[in-house]
């Protein structure tokens, strides 16, 4: 798999980092089928080991989260 990112810095990015990454690449590529299940990934990846049992995740995204999620509702009514 080719990447423009050294491998050293890869192992310094968390979990979501990578899968927000993967999800702009599927956006670009049009592919909202797994744009949609990496959206899923990555909501479990930020809120994984929050809370307890019955935790609700109330905190809003990032602006570039909010921004890819756009981006992903705006290739949805396109198709």
């Amino acid at each position: 798999m080719e990447t423009n990112m050294q491998d050293s810095s890869l192992s310094s990015l968390r979990l979501s980092d990578r899968i927000f990454f993967a999800l702009q690449l599927a956006i670009q590529q049009k592919d909202s089928h797994t744009a949609d299940v990496l959206v899923k990934a990555l909501e479990l990846s930020m809120t994984r080991n929050s809370g307890g049992g019955d935790f609700v995740e109330r905190r809003d995204y990032p602006p570039e989260i909010e921004e890819v999620l756009k981006k992903l509702r705006e290739l949805k009514k396109s198709q």
